[in-house]
C-alpha cells in the first residue's frame, strides 16, 4: 500500500515528467540509405551487392493522436535519403482525473520510398524508447506494427511493462525469416508503420508512457533489409 505522502510525490513526478516532455521535443532521424551492422560497421549501398545503389524519399505523411497536425516538425536532407521527425505530444498517461483518452496514443507514418526496380524491403529492425513511470498494478504496452500499401500481411512487435518502476527503456526488435513482410516486387508501395503506446490496469493508480528516438546515440527507429526480385 502506497502512504498518501508517496502517493503526493508520484503524482507530482508524473505531471513534472508530462510537462517536460511537452515542453522538450524528441527527435528521431531516419538514414534510409546506410543501416548499422551488427558488428557497428555501416553498409554502404551498391547495385552489385546486398542493396540498390539508390534509395530516396518520394513522400512522408503522418497521422495519430500520438502526432497530430502541427505536433510533429519534419525535415527530408536536400539528397532525399535521410529524414528527421520532432515529436512533441507522444506520450500516454492514466490515472484518477485523466481522461481515458489519454491512455493510448499512436502514429502512423508512411514512407513512400524510391529505388531501382528488381529490389524488394522489408523492415530488418525496429527500435523504440522512451520513459515508462507506474504505480504498482498498472500496465503500460508498446506496440509497432508494419505492412505495406495494397496488402494485408502485417508484422507486429509488442512489448509490456508493469509497476511498479520508473525508468527509461530501449527496446530493439529484429524478425525472424518466417515472419518477414516483404514489399511486392514489380511495383512501389509505400511502408507504413504504425507506433502504439498504452497504460491500463490499476485501482486509481497513475501511470506514463513516453516514446521517442533509439538511446544509443544512434537515432535509427528503422532498418531495411534488401533482395532482388526473382
Amino acid at each position: 500500500m502506497i502512504s498518501s505522502t508517496t502517493k503526493s510525490l508520484t503524482f507530482s513526478f508524473f505531471a513534472l515528467m508530462a510537462a517536460m516532455f511537452a515542453a522538450t521535443a524528441a527527435e528521431a532521424q531516419v538514414i534510409i540509405t546506410d543501416p548499422i551492422r551488427d558488428d557497428g560497421q555501416i553498409d554502404r549501398p551498391t547495385e552489385s551487392g546486398n542493396r540498390p545503389s539508390y534509395v530516396r524519399l518520394r513522400n512522408l505523411s503522418y497521422a495519430g493522436s500520438g502526432c497530430p497536425a502541427g505536433s510533429v516538425a519534419t525535415n527530408v536532407s536536400a539528397s532525399r535519403d535521410s529524414f528527421t521527425l520532432l515529436f512533441d505530444s507522444f506520450v500516454a498517461e492514466s490515472g484518477r482525473g485523466i481522461p481515458l483518452s489519454q491512455s493510448r496514443k499512436n502514429c502512423m507514418l508512411s514512407v513512400d520510398l524510391d529505388f531501382p526496380s528488381g529490389w524488394s524491403y522489408t523492415v530488418d529492425t525496429l527500435e523504440t524508447q522512451g520513459y515508462v513511470a507506474l504505480d504498482p498494478g498498472v500496465r503500460a504496452d508498446v506496440t509497432t506494427s508494419f505492412y505495406f500499401q495494397g496488402q494485408t500481411a502485417t508484422a507486429r512487435f509488442s512489448s509490456s511493462f508493469y509497476g511498479p518502476t520508473s525508468r527509461d527503456y530501449h527496446i530493439r526488435d529484429t524478425l525472424g525469416l518466417s515472419a518477414q513482410v516483404w514489399s511486392p516486387c514489380g511495383m512501389q508501395r509505400a511502408l507504413n508503420l504504425n507506433y502504439s503506446i498504452r497504460v491500463s490496469g490499476g485501482s486509481g493508480g497513475r501511470g506514463l508512457i513516453t516514446m521517442d528516438s533509439p538511446v544509443d546515440g544512434s537515432p535509427r527507429p528503422f532498418t531495411l533489409r534488401w533482395q532482388r526480385c526473382r
